[in-house]
């Protein structure tokens, strides 16, 4: 069942996903009536609306509508403002954490050289903000070679964290911190949950999909949504995600399509990656417990001898 309706304000609004880079994009800021369109639609379907801004400002008469209803925002900040805490957004897109201080999450998008090479900044950024999401930006490159440096990265930055759990602290880590919360899959739910409304006021199953093929939509707000076979966007129809537990996956369905043409079949560097966090987890929920009670309710991370639950599909009921 729809939850949110994402509304990109402006063709060269942040990416805060695996979504193509905004440099690759022309600009185009959505019309006031689309935009109040949009808000209708959101209204009318019980939706909760999350505004994706551009760099550039926007008037006073686009302020005001965007007001008119509850919402969140993300944007992208320069550093220097990251740095200076400024509040004005509730979540904040960026290509680098050194330094950085926020009261609000923080979503960092990264390759894996810059990320296997970050480990004291993000160490940094778990004692300045609430949040930090980390997003890998090439996935489908990763190789044996990089699986092994994720491990070993993963391994070093929980012995962190369980140090500022020992202190007294709560640092979320979305590769880390996730899985020790949850009980079920939380993924992106693009089709499922979430939608997406372009500039040009037609609907897409997430950004990336829009900024990868503007033919490429569900639907427009005069005539409604229009998606083809939605049930290949449900939990319940994933062949593979379906039997795993590796809950905090992203299980991006744009990422699934692009390297293997199925939207509800990821590839299989994106459930390695998912299993190494998911491993990494579960060593460090054990190793905090072994400081006091943590999480009583919460049940244990069973061990498993797979990376990827494609591996053990002869078990699968």
């Amino acid at each position: 069942m729809l939850q949110y309706l994402i509304i990109l304000l402006d063709k060269e609004s942040v990416s805060f996903c695996s979504t193509p880079p905004k440099g690759e994009r022309g600009g185009g800021l959505m019309p006031l009536e689309t935009l109040r369109q949009g808000i209708r639609f959101g209204m009318m379907e019980n939706l909760m609306i999350q505004y994706v801004y551009p760099d550039k400002e926007l008037s006073k008469e686009y302020a005001e509508v965007i007001e008119s209803i509850d919402h969140s925002k993300i944007k992208s900040l320069p550093q220097s403002l990251l740095k200076e805490g400024r509040m004005d957004a509730d979540v904040w897109v960026t290509e680098s954490i050194k330094d950085i201080k926020a009261e609000v999450p923080v979503v960092w998008r990264t390759d894996k050289q810059n990320l296997f090479n970050s480990e004291a900044d993000i160490v940094c950024a778990l004692e300045n903000v609430p949040r930090l999401n980390v997003v890998l930006t090439d996935v489908e490159t990763f190789t044996d070679e990089d699986f092994e440096k994720y491990k070993q990265l993963l391994s070093a930055l929980a012995k962190h964290i369980e140090k500022l759990y020992v202190e007294g602290k709560a640092p979320q880590l979305n590769l880390l911190t996730d899985r020790m919360m949850l009980q079920k899959m939380n993924n992106c739910g693009a089709g499922d949950t979430t939608i997406t409304l372009a500039p040009n006021g037609k609907f897409y199953v997430c950004p990336a999909f829009f900024y990868e093929d503007e033919s490429d939509s569900i639907g427009d707000l005069e005539n409604g949504l229009d998606i083809k076979n939605k049930q290949l966007y449900k939990l319940e129809y994933a062949p593979i995600c379906r039997h795993c537990d590796a809950y905090q996956c992203k299980r991006c369905i744009w990422l699934n399509r692009k390297t293997t043409l199925e939207v509800n079949t990821p590839s299989h560097e994106q459930c390695v990656l998912a299993h190494l966090e998911r491993n990494a987890s579960r060593e460090l929920l054990n190793n905090i417990r072994k400081h006091g009670t943590f999480l009583p309710e919460q049940e244990d991370i069973k061990e498993i001898d797979y990376l990827d639950p494609f591996d053990k599909r002869d078990t699968w009921q």
